[in-house]
């Protein structure tokens, strides 16, 4: 029997979600920082400001960037981690990561890059410092593998960051539908010529656990001292843990 997950709001079978993902990302690659600022109003820049910040890399750390796709948190690890630390920029989609890639080069970082699925990580146990995913949890097909590995991968003492679009606080929940179905789909089709995959990203955030249930879903993956922080009303959070 095939199994089957959301893709957005439609059942599909799980393959079919990791190729329907894809297209998503292989479509809006290109304007996808330029669609994210126009999306948040720039917000996601605070958002990403407020993880880094929270990650607290210091010289000589090992960072794991899963799903980072155009780069932003990879660059500043990079540079806080500096000559002696390793940062390792990952994604699952080819596109994504060529234009991350491309960005940190241009941007004078020379970091290590890796096409890898976050539920089959190629690290060793006990490798990392920090582990970062921003925005790539909710297009997982298994999320309880994907944090059962990133917490493999953990030192003991090391600490996982989950940014990632969350429930919004109840007096905004309508005017942020309104916004979501309508707005959205609106300016993909605008700047990114791809209204679908727009409409997809709203629905994968209302499909996407809520902050109770992803902190007690790091519990279940054997995270310590979970907790979040909301931001913007709950329109995004930042998840910590650390593996003790």
């Amino acid at each position: 029997m095939t199994n089957t997950t959301h893709f957005g709001y439609k059942t599909v079978s799980e393959n079919d979600k990791v190729h329907e993902v894809a297209k998503v990302f292989h479509s809006v690659a290109a304007k996808y920082d330029v669609m994210n600022d126009l999306m948040s109003a720039g917000l996601h820049r605070l958002w990403k400001m407020f993880t880094i910040a929270k990650a607290g890399v210091r010289p000589g750390f090992k960072v794991l960037d899963i799903a980072g796709g155009t780069g932003d948190l990879s660059k500043a690890f990079a540079r806080q981690a500096g000559p002696s630390g390793e940062v390792w920029l990952t994604d699952i989609n080819e596109s994504m990561l060529r234009v991350g890639r491309d960005r940190l080069l241009n941007n004078g970082v020379v970091t290590p890059t890796l096409l890898c699925d976050a539920e089959k990580l190629p690290f060793p146990d006990n490798y990392f410092d920090r582990v970062s995913v921003a925005f790539g949890l909710r297009n997982m097909t298994h999320k309880d593998l994907a944090l059962a590995e990133m917490h493999r991968v953990l030192k003991p003492g090391g600490k996982l960051l989950v940014l990632e679009f969350s429930k919004v606080a109840a007096p905004l929940q309508k005017p942020y539908d309104v916004y979501s179905f309508s707005m959205l789909p609106w300016l993909g089709q605008k700047i990114a010529g791809d209204a679908e995959s727009y409409r997809y990203l709203a629905e994968s955030i209302r499909m996407h656990p809520d902050q109770e249930t992803l902190k007690t879903m790091m519990q279940d993956a054997g995270l310590e001292q979970v907790g979040y922080d909301n931001l913007t009303a709950g329109v995004a959070a930042l998840h910590t843990g650390i593996k003790l």
